[in-house]
């Protein structure tokens, strides 16, 4: 190594921080217990002041890279259940290596921690303590253990069950995107990556 390539290894190493907690899977790719910093800016949003049943150990943050609708890279955050914080940066990893084309990824805290909002933004999100859309019952997303990617695209549908009434698909003006037997970019079936 000459002089100059050492005061670049140094100075790289200088800009870089580094937390002992951190998993890195891939430049840009980890998965960190929650910091301080990160748990101020989702209590009392995705984060109940009180009455949340999953204690901030069982949640990591994400950090990762992705390739926005304009092809342009960018940088996202997402929060999710430690047990598949492995597996989210593996997938994600793999998205990014194939171009694969995604809105937005950003803590739903950035939208007030309202679901519908971020859904009508096509923001990919994974934790927020809150129920089932239309029920009492606690979303997988309260857990950390479900992902909405591009969901304007991949709306929400409940079908009735017994044949009358209405079909529910939120956000609303996705409702195009119900019908999942048409062709239209950004949907997420058996075919797509």
């Amino acid at each position: 190594n000459t002089a100059s390539d050492l005061s670049e290894a140094d100075k790289e190493e200088n800009t870089m921080v580094s937390d002992p907690e951190r998993t890195i899977y891939q430049e840009g790719f980890y998965y960190e217990p929650l910091t301080d910093e990160i748990k101020q800016r989702i209590t009392g949003i995705s984060y109940p002041e009180t009455g949340c049943t999953v204690p901030y150990e069982d949640l990591n943050y994400v950090g990762l890279l992705y390739i926005d609708f304009n092809g342009e890279r960018q940088e996202g955050e997402l929060i999710c259940n430690r047990a598949v914080a492995q597996d989210m940066v593996e997938i994600f990893y793999e998205l990014y290596q194939n171009e694969y084309r995604i809105e937005s990824i950003r803590l739903i805290d950035e939208f007030n921690g309202d679901d519908t909002l971020s859904m009508e933004h096509n923001n990919t999100s994974c934790f927020n303590y809150r129920v089932v859309d239309g029920t009492t019952h606690l979303s997988k997303h309260a857990l950390g253990c479900a992902i909405d990617i591009n969901p304007f695209y991949n709306p929400y549908v409940v079908f009735n069950r017994n044949g009358t009434g209405e079909t529910y698909i939120s956000p609303k003006g996705s409702e195009v995107y119900a019908d999942r037997s048409q062709n239209f970019p950004y949907k997420i079936d058996e075919n797509d990556l």
